[in-house]
């Protein structure tokens, strides 16, 4: 096992991932956006969304029961190996179930129909999905290998994108292109994969023991998607395309900043999970205090922010043609903290500690409040209605996963200074708001906006000697005076 410093290595390995799935949006949504207004972007969105359910049911929620299940036995390769094969037969299985019900879907539903071509492409997502095995990478902490990989066919797909996307007509190429971006690494994956397991056919498995934690992750994924893509899809067949268009870049950005906010949690699972299976807590709690405390300290100003910049950021990102976005963005951007909170106390502290059933409850819980939510607002409010059964869906969330954990994660939540937080947000909001009076483009307000607002933030809380700052801020003096040392 690693020291401590891999988990440095990994949170910037995943940081710098992350930044490249936001580069890439970012780049390619502005040019996607104009090109393809929103019916052909709302086209490309209900397609990923719908695929997403097959791609849930195929996975049987093996990728994040997969990390646990590899690190616990990462040190042996025989048991390792085994593991790692019994998991990929379960899931390539579910991809076969996946794909038959979803031609049957294809070629019997009319609606399904006229967009097949599109479908099937996107679907390729299922394979690529269950051969490429991050689970298994994840476990193993191969942040700088699934990085590196990532960046690169990004890249590839960014140059296809503009090359090939010239019209409205082709949304097709646009969704294939998606796809390439997200999953073709995959293909790398399964090709390196000898390198860590045993691909020689083993014989004598058992799934059993696999098979009830399997269910509850997969439950899990079923209530995951429900109320993260069920709001694009009762949106298609409630509204229109062009409202799943405004609904997709409000929750494009939303995204984005996701995935930034959860970084840390997301190469802590495998860490946290062998601190678990080594009882060794006291590291374990120590790394759970730490990962909230860089949840609020993140999200909080990020949620602010685009919340007050709502409207330059969708039209620059966008163009005029997605003024209906910006009211839903600003409602939907509180859930970057919600999910950055319920990420650390379901995916890092209950999962570990083999308390998955409990995630499942509060999913549920959160799914049948976003589908009831988005029935009764939908209809007149719509891309509107349908931010709001989200947000009020991942607080929903977040209530029932602290109350199962409040012993737990009390002290943690006492130890967090909220008063800095938000005394610095204010001083940097009230500062970067005045930009708005003035009449410059989207680009130039979110650019001066941006510096005024972060960097006020960020030497406010190291003014008020905000611990995780200052200790951020010391690695960085030392790699710096270390580096002027070495030269």
């Amino acid at each position: 096992m690693k020291k401590q410093k891999s988990i440095k290595l990994n949170f910037v390995m995943n940081s710098i991932l992350t930044m490249s799935s936001f580069i890439f949006p970012l780049v390619t949504f502005p040019y996607i956006s104009r090109i393809l207004l929103p019916e052909g972007t709302g086209r490309v969105n209900f397609a990923t969304s719908f695929i997403a359910y097959f791609t849930m049911f195929a996975q049987l929620g093996i990728p994040t029961y997969g990390i646990r299940a590899c690190a616990a036995v990462r040190d042996d390769r025989d048991k390792l190996s085994r593991t790692a094969q019994e998991l990929l037969i379960i899931n390539l299985t579910m991809s076969a179930l996946s794909y038959i019900v979803l031609f049957v879907l294809l070629f019997t539903v009319p609606r399904l129909f006229e967009d097949r071509l599109l479908y099937i492409i996107v679907s390729s997502n299922i394979l690529l999905t269950a051969i490429g095995m991050e689970w298994l990478y994840k476990a193993l902490e191969q942040y700088t290998y699934i990085t590196v990989r990532s960046i690169i066919f990004k890249f590839i797909a960014l140059i296809g994108m503009f090359i090939l996307v010239h019209e409205q007509k082709d949304y097709v190429i646009y969704g294939g292109i998606t796809i390439f971006a997200g999953c073709a690494s995959n293909v790398m994956n399964f090709v390196n994969v000898h390198k860590y397991i045993d691909l020689k056919f083993l014989g004598g498995y058992n799934f059993r023991p696999h098979l009830k934690a399997v269910g509850i992750f997969f439950a899990m994924a079923c209530a995951t998607t429900v109320y993260t893509h069920l709001d694009t899809v009762m949106l298609k067949f409630m509204a229109t395309d062009i409202d799943v268009g405004y609904y997709g870049a409000a929750t494009k950005i939303k995204t984005i900043l996701v995935s930034i906010v959860t970084s840390l949690g997301t190469v802590l699972l495998p860490r946290a999970s062998y601190y678990v299976k080594q009882k060794k807590m006291e590291e374990f709690y120590c790394i759970t205090e730490k990962a909230l405390n860089f949840v609020f300290l993140i999200a909080t100003p990020l949620t602010i922010y685009f919340m007050i910049f709502a409207r330059s950021g969708v039209l620059f990102l966008s163009g005029g043609e997605y003024e209906g976005a910006v009211v839903p963005m600003q409602i939907i951007m509180p859930t970057l903290l919600l999910i950055g909170i319920t990420n650390i106390l379901g995916i890092q502290i209950l999962v570990p500690l083999g308390k998955e059933k409990y995630v499942l409850y509060s999913e549920i819980a959160g799914a049948v409040t976003d589908v009831v939510l988005n029935a009764l607002l939908i209809p007149s409010m719509k891309s509107s209605g349908a931010a709001i059964g989200t947000l009020v869906a991942e607080f929903v969330v977040l209530i029932v996963q602290y109350v199962i954990l409040r012993d737990m994660v009390k002290p943690a939540f006492l130890k967090i200074r909220y008063g800095k937080i938000m005394l610095a947000v204010a001083v940097g909001a009230g500062a970067a708001s005045c930009t708005l009076l003035l009449h410059w483009g989207h680009f130039t307000i979110l650019m001066i906006s941006s510096v005024i607002f972060f960097g006020l933030y960020g030497l406010l809380m190291l003014v008020m000697k905000e611990s995780l700052v200052i200790e951020l801020m010391q690695q960085v003096m030392n790699k710096f005076h270390l580096t002027k040392k070495d030269s």
